[in-house]
């Protein structure tokens, strides 16, 4: 690529300056904030939060950013707006006092303008630039702008005063925030004019579905700059006003091979003997009383042992019902609430809509920074929502986790219904490892199963194990095969039973034949013995025999000797004799 078309590439991907608001998530939706030097228009239903928004960016601005700013109020007074705000921390009597912000309150009467006859803005330019220069403001709200044209019906002077009021706050170079009320039908504005001319649009909507409240954030249109065009929950509490841009297309996220323990050292070792991945999605789902919060508070426990945060989440149970239930399985979760390592948010699904419900818990992950998220159960989350609304809140919330890497525990409760078997399913989908917990019901008895459905991109056994708690905590056993199938608890402690008394059955067999052969080798080795006294004994017998039968002929060819001798002598004297006699 030549510099020519990398300048002309970067030409086309600059955008405008922008001021932060300070307000969280909205500066991350608008790409870094609202244009600089330029008025933006806020607009919604009453009761939406345009005047906590726009009061919000100016306390940010004067606080944490060195912008001092002019709220000017047409409806509320400054000592009713100091009150408003007073629960959320911010202290405007305060800021005004170090000249970092100046409230401004501006009574307009209907009557008097329709007495005064033509009509100009120029009084509340003069009165604005006054405030503006004597504090050397940089942000500006007016709340709201229909007091200012009430009871004007000349559309043309009404356009005219409109369009002139917004070119003279960029003149002023200074960055506006409008809030306006809602108009009838699809109008943002009562007017209808004032979306067209305000380089930035944000729309605040308040609905009640199922009788449960929900607030989101739009940006309508965002002049020269790349903006998020989906619809936001936002949050407004003690903390004051928080929007959650957690609507991702993109599936680049990043990934870990650390593992982290399941504090089941069983469990582990069926996961390719060392747990879940780091920043991965567990689902724990079964039927009831199967011990699915069990499972997580062990999860939790293991978390904190190893001096790591965990948020838990609990729709079901109050936090001091969960530490005292946990306590007879042998797990002390109260220790590490007293850390400061586990922090409890419970809550009744209907306190909030699902969106709601996912700001709360972004919210408290941004601030607590957890390593170990638990949700139990999600499935009661079903009563504030359609299966696809839960599904789709948590495809948000488990992006989000990802991108923090963040590991998350769901439990889910499975019932023989429809709806629930569409959820575990939906569920089920998506997340990276599932566990399953069943009840086996046998012979008058009801135990516990625990399955691996699935674990990506690990080694993890395909068999089925029995789960057990009892007092001293969880443990996973083998199951027994039998001749009616899987046996579990009772019937498996009877078959342990039969297979010991039929192996020492089978011991005793075996050792009781070995002495009868012990017996028979002995009897034989007597035998052996005694034939083998018997062979030496006549072996001994005949070699005397033989010795005395060899002596014998010894003694005869020594006779026969001297024997010959003797009549070899006697003949050799005769013969001498001879030849004396015939000498």
């Amino acid at each position: 690529m030549t510099k020519a078309h990398k300048d002309k590439k970067s030409l086309y991907h600059t955008q405008i300056p922008k001021t932060l608001t300070g307000i969280a998530g909205l500066d991350e939706i608008t790409g870094g904030g609202i244009p600089k030097g330029r008025p933006t228009l806020v607009c919604g239903e009453a009761g939406c939060g345009k005047t906590l928004l726009s009061l919000e960016f100016i306390v940010k601005g004067a606080t944490a950013y060195n912008e001092p700013g002019v709220f000017m109020a047409f409806e509320e007074k400054a000592e009713e707006l100091a009150i408003n705000v007073g629960s959320m921390g911010f202290d405007l009597d305060k800021l005004q006092k170090e000249k970092k912000i100046k409230v401004d309150y501006v009574h307009i009467d209907r009557s008097e303008i329709e007495e005064t006859g033509e009509y100009d803005l120029d009084g509340l330019f003069i009165r604005l630039s006054y405030a503006i220069d004597s504090i050397g403001a940089k942000r500006v709200v007016l709340d709201t702008i229909e007091n200012l044209f009430a009871g004007l019906t000349n559309q043309a002077i009404l356009r005219a005063e409109l369009r002139r009021l917004f070119q003279w706050l960029k003149e002023k170079g200074v960055t506006a925030i409008i809030t306006g009320e809602r108009g009838d039908g699809h109008a943002l504005t009562r007017q209808g004019l004032e979306e067209y001319v305000s380089d930035c649009v944000i729309l605040l909507d308040h609905r009640v579905i199922n009788q449960i409240s929900t607030r989101r954030l739009r940006v309508v249109k965002y002049r020269g700059s790349a903006h998020g065009t989906n619809e936001y929950p936002f949050l407004i509490d003690e903390d004051g006003f928080s929007v959650l841009p957690v609507t991702s297309l993109l599936l680049q996220k990043e990934v870990s091979s650390a593992r982290v323990s399941s504090g089941i050292p069983a469990l582990d070792k069926m996961l390719d003997g060392k747990g879940f991945f780091k920043g991965s999605s567990i689902l724990v789902s079964g039927t009831a009383g199967t011990g699915k919060t069990s499972i997580a508070a062990y999860f939790a426990n293991e978390a904190c042992k190893q001096n790591k945060r965990c948020a838990y989440f609990a729709f079901e149970e109050s936090p001091m019902q969960i530490i005292r239930n946990m306590k007879s399985i042998n797990v002390n979760l109260q220790q590490h609430v007293d850390k400061g390592l586990l922090e409890f948010h419970a809550s009744r699904p209907t306190l909030h809509g699902l969106e709601q419900h996912l700001v709360v818990i972004h919210k408290t992950i941004k601030n607590f920074k957890p390593e170990v998220v638990i949700l139990d159960p999600i499935t009661n989350l079903i009563t504030v929502g359609s299966v696809s609304e839960v599904k789709a809140m948590l495809i948000r919330l488990i992006d989000f986790l990802q991108d923090e890497q963040i590991t998350v525990m769901f439990t889910a409760l499975t019932l023989n219904t429809v709806v629930s078997e569409q959820t575990d399913e939906g569920v089920s989908s998506l997340v990276d490892a599932w566990i399953l917990v069943r009840d086996i019901e046998f012979n008058g008895e009801r135990n516990r199963g625990m399955y691996i459905m699935k674990s990506r991109g690990m080694k993890h056994s395909n068999q089925v194990r029995e789960f057990i708690i009892t007092d001293k905590g969880i443990d996973l056993v083998d199951v027994y095969l039998g001749p009616d199938g899987v046996l579990t608890g009772s019937a498996r402690e009877a078959q342990k039973l039969h297979e010991q008394t039929g192996a020492a059955l089978r011991d005793n067999s075996l050792s009781r034949k070995n002495r009868e052969i012990d017996r028979k080798r002995k009897v034989l080795e007597s035998k052996i013995s005694s034939l083998q006294t018997e062979f030496e004994s006549a072996e001994e017998e005949l070699n005397k025999i033989y010795i005395e039968e060899e002596l014998i002929k010894k003694v005869s060819e020594s006779v026969r000797e001297q024997m010959a001798v003797h009549r070899h002598g006697m003949e050799s004297s005769s013969e001498t004799k001879r030849v004396r006699n015939n000498g």
